[in-house]
């Protein structure tokens, strides 16, 4: 007669699941044990009744007992049969009752998740994203080779071990180098760190400058993720108000008055998610600020190859570079899937950046660093950058076009002078909730218009990506959020 046990085991194997069977005995047999339904010292059935039992084939079970014993959780008692080990301790708590399996969740302390995803999740539908490049027009065999060479290269030099944590260093000369040329920064190697993208250049800041308690400004519409990171390690979150020459000094000057201020983040370059630039005077007078209240400043330039309307504005890392933590990232240019970063600052920042990337991840992506450094010093990007940047200047101004024929005066908007989105102010609040709530059954998801607000009362309004959908798309897209108008 089979063990009262066995009922149990047998309802938790189930041949069309994808683990092997020997598998889900093994496991089913070690749950047992852990929660006290078999006990030390305690026979199991034969294999050839267990076998019979549960349905299967004997070797099957044969080779699970096998692995338990193994493994230390059953031990064979020769003529006897087989026991569980009588050197594993009692369960601690008490024997779970029969037929009730283990739920899966967590029997422990743990910091829960945010109420909504910080990233737009997959799902069915089109993806209105907040400003991401096209990958479809980046050349996959350029992608390819650069990877072949790059392995080829490594592996010819030994040089697939474990590297440095501020990264691969051609791609650092790489990075300084493009830096210094084309944005003005008075940068080497030495300066730089090479990151898993601008995401994790933010947090890896917040890391350094941050401690419990510390108050770090945000304009009062912002870069939800990087609010994430900083409240993360315990950040006082003060919002200030934003207006269409970028942040407001006044409230910054006077949360510094109230605060122990550690950080202010912008986006001055084209600012997350309006897309208005920082005005030179203001970027001025925050650095004066800097000074006098011994704040810095994480100025996240994400996206700083794409300026259409005129010269960008050199960033605030390029004549202030001891009071400002610079993040870039090379997403925009190559692929966001690659997920290469970098942070420009001081020397002895990088050295404890590249302590605190040791602790979380060892070392960058080796292989992937040298591809992307190849990609630089060969021109390959640059041609790239030239190639992309024209057809997103394309389709910028089909953009503006289709939103003019399909929403009219439904939405308002500025032409951006750069970056890859559009920031859509619509009439009135309902309106912007009644296209919310039926997004989804329009086939489209995008980041919440609340996503970005940082206090209640900020202004509401969509952030919607031009760049990686093609024509066809992008009228597609505007005709959904036309039907949800009406």
């Amino acid at each position: 007669m089979l063990r009262p046990w066995q009922i149990s085991l047998s309802q938790r194997i189930d041949a069309a699941r994808p683990e092997p069977v020997y598998m889900q005995i093994i496991q089913a047999v070690i749950r047992d044990i852990e929660s006290g339904r078999l006990t030390s010292g305690s026979y199991l059935p034969s294999s050839r009744d267990l076998a019979s039992g549960l349905g299967v084939n004997r070797k099957t079970v044969v080779l699970a007992y096998e692995d338990l014993i193994a493994q230390g959780w059953l031990s064979s008692a020769g003529t006897r049969g087989t026991m569980v080990s009588t050197a594993l301790p009692d369960p601690a708590g008490a024997a779970a009752p029969e037929g009730r399996e283990d739920s899966g969740q967590a029997e422990y302390r743990f910091i829960p998740g945010p109420e909504h995803p910080l990233a737009l999740p997959e799902g069915p539908g089109l993806k209105l994203d907040e400003g991401a490049p096209d990958g479809r027009l980046f050349p996959v065999e350029l992608l390819s080779r650069a990877y072949r060479g790059a392995a080829q290269r490594l592996t010819r030099a030994n040089g697939l071990q474990y590297g440095d944590p501020r990264g691969a260093p051609a791609l650092r000369e790489s990075v300084a180098a493009m830096l210094k040329s084309q944005r003005g920064l008075p940068v080497t190697a030495q300066n730089i760190c090479i990151t898993r993208g601008s995401q994790n250049s933010i947090f890896l800041a917040a890391s350094l400058l941050i401690r419990p308690g510390d108050a770090v400004i945000v304009e009062e519409l912002t870069y939800e993720p990087a609010v994430a990171a900083f409240a993360a390690r315990g950040a006082k979150i003060i919002p200030v108000g934003l207006d269409h020459d970028g942040i407001c000094l006044e409230d910054v000057e006077a949360a510094c008055r109230r605060n122990r201020v550690a950080a202010v983040f912008v986006t001055p370059h084209h600012q997350f998610p309006t897309t208005v630039a920082l005005r030179p005077e203001r970027r001025l007078r925050l650095l004066d600020l800097a000074r006098q209240f011994g704040f810095a400043v994480i100025e996240d330039d994400y996206d700083h190859e794409f300026h259409f309307a005129s010269q960008p504005l050199l960033p605030m890392a390029a004549y202030a570079p001891g009071r400002v933590i610079y993040a870039g990232s090379l997403s925009k240019l190559l692929l966001p899937a690659l997920r290469i970063g970098y942070i420009a600052a001081p020397v002895d920042v990088i050295e404890a950046l590249a302590h605190n990337v040791s602790l979380v991840d060892g070392m960058g992506n080796t292989i992937t660093e040298h591809a992307a450094a190849e990609l630089i010093e060969s021109g390959e990007l640059s041609r790239h950058a030239r190639k992309v940047r024209q057809i997103y200047a394309r389709r910028r101004t089909a953009f503006a076009q289709a939103l003019d024929a399909t929403l009219g005066d439904r939405v308002r908007y500025e032409m951006p002078p750069g970056g890859l989105a559009f920031w859509l102010r619509f009439a009135s609040d309902e309106l912007l909730d009644r296209i919310e709530n039926g997004a989804a059954g329009a086939g489209l998801r995008f980041a919440s218009s609340r996503s970005f607000q940082t206090r209640a009362g900020a202004p509401r309004g969509l952030r919607i990506g031009f760049a990686s959908l093609d024509e066809h798309e992008a009228r597609s897209a505007l005709k959904a959020l036309r039907s949800l108008m009406d």
